[in-house]
Parts: C-alpha cells; structure tokens; sequence
C-alpha cells in the first residue's frame, strides 16, 4: 500500500481544511517546497498535492507552486483540483505529474474522462468526494445525486484505473476513516486501484486501511499535527 503525504494549496501555501470547509482553514507551511521536501527527505514514496484555489477556479492557480515541487522531488506526485479541460491535464503531465485527478468533470461530463483516459490512461484517476454517500463538486460546495459506489462503477466502466475517495465528513477531523465505505467501494469496484482519504488520526489508522488490501491511502492533517510520524508512513507503506 501507497501512503501519500498530502500538500493542499490555497493561495500559494501548504493548508489544511475541516470537513472540507474554506471559512475552516489553517495553514500548516507557508512554504510549499519545504514542506515537499520534508517529505521526500523522510521517506515518502509519492505525494498527493492538490490545489484548492483550483476546485474552486476551474484554473491552475497554483501551478507555478507545484512546477517547483516537481522539479525539486524525484518521486511520483499526483494533482488534483479544478481540472476542466484536456489543455490542463497536458499542461501537468508535460510538467512531470505522474497521475491527473479529475473531480467534478467526471461527475458532470463522463464522456470527458472517456477521453481522457483513451489519451493518457493510467496517468488519469478520478476524486470521488461524498457527503453522506452523494458525490460533491465544485470544491466540495454542490452535492449532486449520484451515489459514489455508482459513480465508482461507471468510471471503472470508461477505463479509469485509479479512484481517489474521500468522505468529505471525515475530511480534517481526526475521526478515523470510513472503513465501511471503502469496504463496500473495495467490493464494488475490486479491479480499480482505489486509494482512501480523509480521517486517518494514526498509525492504527493506517493498517485499518491496508488490511482492506487498498491501493493507497492520504494522510494530511495527522502528519502536520504530529499524531502520526513519517516512520509511520514509511513501515506501513512497505
């Protein structure tokens, strides 16, 4: 299992959200690339980086950010945030990204990620953010009404071999993952390479997670807080 320290932008510096509320933010660095490599310098395997100006935009805002944490961290970085078109999924890879996260695109125009993934393939996954188990868009403030283990099945039907989920209620709380959830994503959809966000308070945490044989799983807060350790997320990712 993949453990991914995340990076979560907004106006050019490292936050964390509650629950995925913009009013609720706390900025964890000032400095994105410090904290990149704080990481990487510590053991990460990959990262999760995703920009939050973005989700709300439809624009890269923080892309001159993330070209600097590319070019300064040899491991595999995915993005996500606010991606609408085919121009900015080559704009990220061109930039060295090695995996594209689509959000709100894939919930609203399907035949986008069809395309998407028929360009790049496996460089394309999809964010599949749920309150209460309906998918949310546009940085988390619509809700629409199509259930996440629907939309799971239809994306894995386009193609799409890696789903990012989060349930948006767990996001930034320390709470604990929603194991049931991805338990029933994990039975759902076995062939995808899901990987789980949102909650994770502990190394515990962690190996509830990888006991459901997932691909990967993100950690944000309980890093920037200190309840879980980068030993942690190395020993449990091996």
């Amino acid at each position: 299992m993949i453990v991914y320290p995340a990076i979560d932008l907004k106006n050019g510096q490292c936050v964390r959200l509650y629950q995925g509320d913009f009013a609720q933010e706390t900025v964890v660095n000032p400095d994105p690339l410090k904290q990149a490599k704080a990481f990487v310098d510590a053991g990460a395997t990959a990262l999760h980086i995703v920009d939050l100006d973005g989700a709300l935009s439809g624009d890269l805002t923080n892309l001159q950010v993330i070209k600097g944490i590319l070019a300064n961290s040899p491991i595999p970085i995915q993005v996500g945030g606010g991606i609408r078109s085919m121009e900015q999924i080559g704009t990220y890879l061109e930039a060295g990204v090695s995996r594209v996260i689509i959000g709100s695109k894939a919930v609203e125009d399907p035949a986008f990620v069809a395309e998407a993934v028929h360009r790049y393939g496996a460089k394309i996954a999809v964010g599949i953010d749920a309150k209460d188990g309906l998918v949310a868009t546009r940085g988390w403030l619509e809700v629409s009404d199509q259930d996440y283990l629907t939309v799971a099945s239809e994306m894995a039907k386009l193609g799409v071999e890696t789903v990012i989920f989060t349930d948006i209620a767990k996001d930034g709380t320390l709470l604990g993952p929603n194991l049931e959830q991805l338990k029933a994503l994990a039975e759902q959809v076995p062939h995808l390479n899901l990987i789980a966000s949102g909650g994770i308070s502990s190394r515990e945490d962690l190996e509830a997670v990888r006991a459901l044989a997932v691909y990967g799983v993100i950690t944000g807060k309980a890093l920037y807080n200190g309840n879980l350790s980068m030993a942690d997320v190395v020993e449990v990712g091996e």
